[in-house]
């Protein structure tokens, strides 16, 4: 069936006419090739633009980017290479009343997880009530010993969260994983928005959308509230381990966008108790350090000795309170993927709450149990390292040959403790541009949380897309883009049930 409605026809050559939902849940279109109510608008915008327009849009969007020098890093064999930001045109529409349910499931969330890091730390309650066991603590490598005791300003640990979301098949949003280091992307949340007002503004038209624009003015205000208290007017600085980093573009944006100071560990230096920044004028008191380097190498003197990224001492000051640190050393226990597991159990033990937005069924391999059920069901679940990142180590067991599923056989029996296990999601799908037409590809969801005197939630965050056919993996280091993600307001317009029919479905 050809695209039309009351209102126009689209001719045989428009991007929309090829356009296949294929089985999967698409987040435009229903599975009768209707546009969802919340997608009606831009369905029949789109479907209006004459033959080539989007394509032209395209390429403008990928000057714009070009132009304003939004990159990333590559790690790996195009090691040094620096890429633009892959972007795809066609937005990631969410309804006002579903983003208040995923706000309402992050906060509960993140509040748990800053409650159990703060217990972990200090007397273990959930230990000692057999409710998250002793070994998943003890053997996990983000579990900093040195960090036993710790009283973060404010008693926040996860200062900024990232926590990835999927939909499944049946249309219900999952947790897929929780990032409480040092979360990546939220920069091309930004430039995303900025992309499609200057590139794509009339697709704005007619529809209410929640602003993204003030997330550096939250991200400052939340750093200024985690400043000593000796501190009237808190110096912030965002330290980076420079330009060789993947996020090294983010760390620019971020400080430029909050009017602070970008560092690295030789700029700063411990001197009379306090941490100070080196200037053409003497040295500068340092009050909140939004650090962008992983644990390890924060200072050379507590962690690793070899660190040339941190700064020596620096523990020893922010033990006296007297400099502050988002995210707090020792964060990484709670996005360990398999205490991940046990994160509807620290809900309901710290809050007495069920969970709001559920986890995905995981296997953790350290359980002989659920390894034995994992070994003999390989070739149907998902295998994870479970302290790696950007999609790096994961095995797709329906899609991977009988070699790949007898070499994870025995990494994990070598090493259990490092893998969990999980169903094979049937990730939604978005239409996105492919040369001259529209085909679904696979997206996740990152929205990004900032907890200060409150927690405030980024709203949308960001959409990555895995821009390779049929691939699951969205990270960009992996092929992977974006996508600009609108949250409705609550109220926005919604069109008359008129409907644009894509495609005939089989």
């Amino acid at each position: 069936m050809s695209i039309a409605s009351l209102d126009f026809q689209v001719g045989r050559n428009h991007p929309l006419t090829q356009y296949d939902t294929e089985g999967f849940y698409d987040e435009m279109f229903d599975e009768s090739g209707r546009p969802r109510p919340r997608a009606e608008l831009l369905a029949r915008r789109l479907a209006s633009l004459s033959e080539g327009e989007l394509q032209r849009r395209q390429k403008s969007a990928d000057v714009a980017l070009l132009n304003m020098g939004i990159t990333f890093a590559v790690y790996g064999h195009q090691a040094g290479t620096e890429k633009i930001w892959p972007f795809d045109l066609i937005p990631r529409i969410i309804e006002a009343h579903e983003w208040f349910r995923i706000e309402a499931g992050l906060k509960q969330r993140i509040r748990a997880l800053n409650m159990f890091i703060d217990d972990l730390y200090h007397e273990q309650k959930i230990v000692k009530d057999g409710v998250f066991p002793e070994y998943m603590m003890q053997s996990s490598k983000c579990f900093l010993g040195r960090c036993a005791g710790l009283k973060p300003p404010q008693g926040v640990w996860c200062h900024i969260t990232g926590t990835d979301l999927v939909r499944d098949n049946d249309g219900q949003i999952y947790v897929l994983e929780d990032n409480l280091r040092c979360p990546s992307g939220v920069s091309y949340v930004l430039e995303n928005r900025e992309v499609m007002k200057r590139t794509f503004p009339q697709v704005f038209d007619g529809l209410s959308i929640m602003p993204v624009e003030d997330y550096p003015e939250q991200l400052l205000k939340m750093l200024q509230y985690i400043a000593p208290s000796s501190a009237r007017d808190p110096n912030v600085v965002v330290l980076t381990p420079g330009i060789y980093n993947s996020a090294y573009f983010e760390h620019c944006f971020l400080a430029q966008q909050m009017g602070a100071e970008l560092v690295q560990g030789s700029d700063l230096v411990v001197s009379d108790g306090f941490c100070h920044m080196r200037t053409t004028t003497g040295l500068r008191r340092v009050d909140v350090i939004y650090r962008r380097i992983d644990d390890d190498f924060l200072d050379p003197l507590c962690f690793r000795p070899d660190s040339a990224l941190g700064v020596p001492g620096l523990m020893d000051v922010y033990r006296a309170g007297r400099v502050a640190l988002a995210n707090a050393p020792g964060t990484g226990i709670a996005d360990d993927k398999a205490v991940y597991a046990f994160v509807p159990q620290i809900i309901k033990y710290y809050l007495g709450e069920d969970i709001l937005l559920p986890n995905v069924p995981t296997f953790i391999c350290a359980d002989e149990k659920q390894r034995e059920h994992v070994l003999a069901n390989l070739d149907k679940l998902v295998v994870k390292p479970t302290n790696e990142s950007g999609g790096y180590g994961i095995l797709l067991g329906p899609r991977a040959s009988r070699e790949q599923l007898d070499h994870y056989r025995d990494l994990i029996r070598t090493n259990p403790r490092n893998y969990v296990a999980q169903p094979m999601l049937s990730l939604s799908r978005v239409p996105t541009l492919c040369d001259d037409h529209l085909e679904g590809r696979h997206v996740d969801l990152r929205p990004y949380i900032l907890f200060g005197e409150d927690i405030y939630v980024l709203p949308g965050g960001l959409t990555r897309v895995a821009l390779v056919k049929g691939s699951l993996v969205v990270n960009s280091s992996q092929g992977g883009g974006s996508k600009d993600t609108w949250v409705l307001k609550p109220g926005s317009p919604m069109p008359a049930p008129h409907y644009v029919a894509p495609h005939t479905l089989q």
